[in-house]
């Protein structure tokens, strides 16, 4: 696949690529410079009062740590925390 930088130092990623991979509009990457090469890596920001609520909800169950999840969604369900949607 290539593709061409445009003059706003754009880069329009293909279709197939996107689809495949479940990437949309308004996903964040992480851009870094590697051994000559530009990669994307995919990242999940979550919004700042999300994160207040789950580190108060760690700091008053501390004892318990015995539960294990297998995923941020199932954590989040555990503690109680709603996720919306565009959070998911």
């Amino acid at each position: 696949m290539y593709v061409e930088l445009e003059a706003s130092s754009q880069i329009t990623l293909p279709s197939e690529l996107t689809k495949r991979m479940g990437i949309r509009e308004g996903d964040k990457f992480e851009v870094m410079e590697r051994d000559g090469g530009v990669f994307l890596c995919p990242v999940v920001v979550y919004p700042h009062e999300k994160l207040v609520k789950i580190t108060k909800i760690i700091s008053e169950h501390k004892k318990d740590v015995s539960v294990v999840y297998d995923n941020v969604e199932d954590m989040y369900y555990g503690l109680g925390i709603e996720l919306e949607e565009e959070d998911v």
